[in-house]
């Protein structure tokens, strides 16, 4: 089952991209199934268009994949596939985590 989210962050989205690709912060925002091969780096799809995608030798019908857009308001709009057996119901808290850690990092910097 692949669930689909989406959700505007009053970030910059260099900040957001950032902040979901740091490994030391993926334990905070990732569901369990993608933090069990230790918090490894995701697959850059695209830097450019600020893409990135989680795979897990663990548990191999898992996998997420973020884009994060600029919006007008200098935000930032960040949308997330995410595949798994119970993806459904953790999309949206999904990005609600990122969405604190995100926050976390605003205010630590």
């Amino acid at each position: 089952m692949v669930a689909h989210a989406e959700r505007g962050m009053s970030a910059p989205p260099e900040v957001v991209f950032n902040t979901a690709i740091d490994p030391d912060r993926a334990a905070a925002w990732l569901p369990e199934p993608l933090r069990l091969d230790g918090g490894r780096r995701p697959e850059l799809v695209s830097v450019e268009q600020m893409r990135a995608t989680w795979y897990s030798d663990s548990a191999p019908d898992w996998s997420a994949e973020i884009r994060v857009e600029s919006v007008d308001a200098g935000g930032a709009r960040v949308r997330l596939d995410l595949a798994g057996a119970d993806a459904d119901g953790l999309a949206e808290e999904t990005l609600a985590n990122l969405a604190r850690e995100v926050a976390d990092n605003l205010t630590a910097g």
